[in-house]
């Protein structure tokens, strides 16, 4: 969190005698807190649309590490990663065809379920060309997902990433990937 207003709010009263409040509209302190909020602002934002680009990786980390801990923390079998890959692919099919069925009939789609068709889209067309995924197979890559605690990006470019083809084509890939998924 960013925090340079706090800085320079305090830097001001310390240099005024703890009394802040009576600044002119326009000096050069006053221009300095703003400034100081704007980019405090600015830095927040920035922090708040990484993280909603960045979590969507994360979902799917977490997904993986899950079925390697109900697999207790051992490696899979091509077909068992094929599975769960599936499963993640088609996660959203039950609330989809949920709001699907209770749509009257005449009547649009809703932002909701369009959201959830393009997902659903998008997730069968990578798993056709190549599914992003942490590599399950080897038990190293095993062990360093099991030990993630789930919320550190950082931790997650130890662990060995792979693109899995629908064809059964395991090929190396690295983190994070270079297109967003």
């Amino acid at each position: 969190m960013a925090n340079t207003f706090e800085k320079t709010r305090k830097q001001i009263a310390k240099k005024r005698g703890g009394n802040i409040e009576a600044l002119h509209q326009n000096s050069r302190n006053s221009k300095r807190l703003h400034k100081a909020q704007v980019r405090d602002d600015r830095l927040e934002k920035i922090e708040r649309a990484r993280k909603k680009q960045d979590r969507p990786l994360l979902e799917r980390a977490v997904f993986f590490q899950q079925a390697v801990r109900e697999n207790q923390n051992q490696p899979l079998a091509l077909d068992a990663v094929h599975s769960r890959i599936n499963e993640f692919v088609h996660r959203f099919n039950e609330e989809y065809d949920e709001i699907k069925k209770t749509r009257r009939a005449g009547r649009p789609a809703s932002m909701r379920e369009d959201l959830l068709r393009m997902a659903i889209e998008g997730l069968e067309k990578e798993q056709r060309d190549g599914f992003f995924m942490p590599d399950l197979t080897s038990e190293k890559n095993v062990a360093l997902l099991d030990r993630w605690e789930g919320k550190s990006w950082p931790y997650l470019t130890n662990v060995a990433w792979v693109k899995v083809s629908a064809a059964g084509l395991v090929k190396p890939s690295s983190f994070p990937p270079s297109q967003s998924i």
